[in-house]
């Protein structure tokens, strides 16, 4: 659990405005689609009740705004109020309120409610979701569930999964239009689970997350026999709007370029194949750079003249049919100028190029033997260095990646970061510098296995993983003003632990991401010693990075918990090499702690609110009873007042 949510509770609040619920409801959206899953009724199936949780969570937001911003003041808060987020509150309660009357039966005489139809968005076709299956303990508890009443599912989930006491769950019931919250209270009193209080471990667990999902077909037969009778009533339709829909010349020689949109005769030279710059095998030997400007130009289709034209078309002028991505703070726009040509070939049944124009790389791919189903991607790499032009993905396909290494890759080789005490299996290239496929972790469904690139060149080793973008992210670990390659023992296990967390840095413009034992705590009751890391991911922008604090306890085997969060924040980099952060943690005799820690440059540390303590030095450890929030600050040996990463 993070130091944000030992937060003090703010007063119980007034109109909430539309930003504030809006900020809620992406922060906890996880937690608010597992609630709607939970008290949804088990009758509507398991793929309905996955696609209405989470259309319940996204049009749970208020109508209007309101009036006044931040100057509205929260009232005063009873004693029997929750100590939440009034935005999360507000998105709760409406959660709660359609999850029960979901699952009220239609009646002739009454109309019908908006939540008790199938939900327009979000829709899946041709697949059916449904969460991960559990063990007997979560399908002990799904039919104990499925055996209460709306209002007593939802009693449950608010005592277990949020945790709340028998008064304030009565008055959400309340105010969620529950007629009798005390018999519903009465009913989840009724359900015996294992996995602690509550059922409070089960309730978190994969059998009821709604948003970690598996996938598979429907009804095969029935789809192809629908798809037949409607193949013969749609074929004219097809036909004619296609022919409406084209160009006045088709297709043309541009594939799926949209129109000319400028007669200009430098934006022309620009999108002509013969005016591309192609640099040799001897242009890194004369130059004073080493990055993707003096990458060769390779591939086994770099002379053909249609492909780059309609490459360079889709570029400038993408079409509506056009699947065009570009990371944060890269512009899409057309090239300034002759670009350089890195690769063009083909790779896993595509037509790949790859551009370069001194800012951006851009990669045009279009299924071999046609011109429809282009994509177009950017990516920004000004800055790059020999490191960070080492590599770029030049396909993605089956859940597997492919990279082009740069000329002066010596070797490549995939290992797993999970398991630090395996050797690297070096990749095998081809003649151009593409590997073979590794599982991408970009794609995988989930964390049992994280494939990372290795590439040797002259001056060292260099540690590569891909976060969904096409330059991969470096890897490094040691303190921010001199991090390292990830190559030693101890910098590979303690990777191991990180590297389940790197989905938090997925299409953010990742340059580089560092991992960094900043403080070791001793736990009490003789526990044993604690760590206290901080993974900080870098953007090739510069801005919008992200840090991680995280937790791991002794003897754990899986990945560190997040025990802090920060987006644009100079903690735990070059800039300013502090950190603070804490966390909640329990004893094996079943007593709570509240545990923090930061840097040495911390000379005390303070919590108020729900939990009061000021321990001198960089480490705090104080018994706190469950649920209890507090605010953690620290103060510095010079004066200066920090507060925890958040």
């Amino acid at each position: 659990m993070s130091t944000q949510e030992l937060a003090p509770a703010p007063g119980s609040p007034g109109p909430v405005d539309v930003e504030q619920a809006e900020a809620a409801l992406v922060e906890h959206y996880p937690r608010l689609v597992r609630i709607a899953y939970l008290v949804l009724p088990p009758s509507l199936g398991r793929n309905r009740r996955v696609l209405t949780a989470h259309a319940l969570v996204q049009r749970s937001l208020p109508r209007r705004r309101v009036s006044g911003g931040a100057g509205v003041v929260p009232g005063a808060r009873g004693a029997a109020e929750d100590a939440v987020d009034p935005g999360y509150a507000y998105v709760r309660g409406e959660v709660l309120r359609q999850a029960l009357v979901a699952g009220l039966p239609l009646r002739r005489r009454a109309l019908p409610r908006r939540a008790q139809f199938p939900p327009l968005l979000p829709q899946v076709w041709g697949l059916r979701l449904f969460p991960r299956a559990g063990g007997a303990d979560e399908l002990a508890l799904d039919q104990s569930l499925s055996a209460l009443s709306g209002a007593g599912r939802a009693a449950y989930v608010l005592r277990g999964l949020e945790r709340q006491g028998d008064p304030e769950v009565l008055r959400v019931l309340a105010a969620a239009g529950v007629e009798d919250p005390r018999a519903a209270l009465a009913e989840a009193d009724g359900v015996r689970a294992p996995g602690g209080f509550g059922g409070a471990v089960l309730l978190e667990s994969a059998e009821f997350d709604p948003c970690s999902l598996q996938a598979r077909p429907t009804d095969l037969m029935r789809r192809r026999q629908h798809g037949k009778a409607a193949l013969a009533a749609a074929a004219a339709v097809v036909v004619c709007g296609t022919l409406l829909g084209l160009p006045a010349d088709g297709w043309g020689r541009n594939g799926a370029a949209a129109p000319s949109y400028a007669r200009n005769p430098a934006a022309e030279a620009a999108l002509d194949p013969e005016g591309l710059k192609r640099v040799g095998a001897a242009g890194r030997q004369i130059s004073s750079r080493t990055d993707f400007s003096v990458w060769p130009v390779r591939g086994d289709l770099t002379d053909d003249a249609a492909l780059l034209r309609r490459a360079l078309a889709v570029w400038a002028r993408p079409g509506p049919a056009v699947r065009a991505s570009a990371t944060p703070g890269t512009p899409p726009g057309p090239p300034m100028g002759s670009p350089q040509l890195l690769f063009a070939g083909r790779v896993d049944a595509a037509n790949v190029v790859l551009f370069f124009d001194g800012l951006r790389v851009v990669r045009y791919a279009e299924p071999a033997g046609s011109t429809g189903g282009a994509a177009l991607d950017f990516a920004r790499t000004d800055g790059a260095d020999a490191v960070g032009s080492a590599a770029l993905v030049v396909s993605r396909a089956a859940g597997n990646v492919r990279y082009l290494t740069a000329p002066w890759v010596r070797e490549a080789a995939v290992l797993d970061l999970l398991l630090p005490d395996k050797e690297p299996r070096v990749l095998a290239r081809d003649a151009h510098g593409v590997t073979e496929p590794l599982p991408s972790p970009a794609t995988a469904p989930g964390c049992t296995r994280w494939s990372a690139l290795q590439v040797r060149d002259e001056t060292g080793t260099r540690l590569l993983t891909d976060l969904g973008e096409l330059v991969p992210a470096r890897l490094t670990s040691g303190p921010p003003g001199r991090p390292a390659d990830v190559t030693g023992g101890a910098a590979r296990a303690e990777w191991a632990r990180v590297a389940c967390q790197l989905p938090a840095m997925f299409s953010r413009g990742v340059r580089s991401v560092n991992s960094w034992a900043y403080a070791a705590q001793r736990l009490p009751e003789g526990a044993g010693r604690a760590q206290w890391l901080c993974a900080r991911a870098e953007t090739w922008r510069g801005t919008g990075s992200r840090a991680l604090a995280l937790f791991l306890g002794p003897g754990t085997t899986g990945p560190a918990a997040v025990a802090g969060r920060s987006d644009g924040s100079p903690a735990c980099g070059a800039r300013e090499p502090r950190v603070l952060a804490g966390a909640v943690w329990q004893a094996k005799g079943g007593q709570w702690y509240a545990l923090a820690a930061g840097t040495e440059d911390f000379a005390s540390l303070t919590l108020s609110g729900g939990v009061k303590e000021r321990s001198e030095g960089p480490l705090l450890a104080v018994k706190a009873a469950p649920g209890s929030r507090a605010d953690l600050s620290g103060t510095l040996r010079d004066g200066t007042r920090v507060r925890s990463l958040r």
